[in-house]
């Protein structure tokens, strides 16, 4: 009998992909999944509780794997919130392209309506809380319950926004998915020109001190 592997947890994701790819099916059992693959079926559960588990993971390994890359870059860590946003965003397709086959196949049917699919959870989770340690300026309003609706506004306008770019990106057809780095480019541009509160603050500046020299003369 050949000796068990030793295995890991990308090699399992690994090897589910491929199986999902060249059989249009997910394996019959995690059994099944192992011995075809020649690993102990206890090493499949040190990693994941079911095969839909894995799903979840192949995602939010593809952003692990883009804010690694991203950690090792000197500029990515002096850029500002945007410039480090459309560099998350230029690295993780890059990561979903090197996986194009598997993220079509899987996301495709669902491609309508991804903003409740459970598989994709795990990344909502990474990204939105990704996207609440950039930064992002906001206004500057001491009230408590304002401001947790600002952070919510945040977190689930950039969420949609990513889905938006998923969506475009799977019905993209242009070389190298330049369309898509278009795209990237300029609806990060637009909600970081949109959340630009400097003529905002201005404005309200503009307001408190009139109203401050309004009380004054009287």
């Amino acid at each position: 009998m050949a000796k068990k592997k030793s295995v890991n947890k990308n090699d399992i994701i690994t090897w589910y992909m491929d199986y999902v790819l060249e059989h249009d099916a997910d394996p019959k059992t995690v059994f099944a999944f192992s011995k075809i693959n020649n690993f102990e079926e206890a090493k499949f559960y040190e990693y994941f509780a079911s095969f839909e588990a894995i799903e979840k993971g192949i995602f939010e390994a593809f952003f692990t794997h883009s804010i690694t890359a991203l950690s090792k870059s000197e500029d990515y860590k002096i850029f500002d919130a945007r410039n480090k946003l459309l560099s998350f965003y230029y690295t993780f397709f890059e990561n979903l392209t090197a996986n194009r086959s598997y993220v079509k196949h899987v996301l495709d049917k669902y491609k309508s309506d991804l903003k409740g699919l459970k598989m994709l959870s795990g990344l909502k989770k990474h990204f939105t809380q990704y996207v609440s340690e950039l930064g992002i300026q906001m206004l500057d309003i001491k009230q408590e319950q304002f401001e947790k609706f600002q952070d919510k506004a945040l977190k689930e306008s950039a969420w949609l926004q990513l889905l938006l770019t998923m969506k475009f990106w799977l019905d993209d057809t242009s070389a190298s998915f330049e369309k898509t780095d278009i795209f990237i480019e300029k609806s990060v541009n637009t909600t970081f020109d949109v959340l630009d509160i400097a003529p905002l603050k201005s404005v309200l500046d503009l307001g408190k001190f009139l109203f401050k020299e309004k009380f004054q003369m009287n």
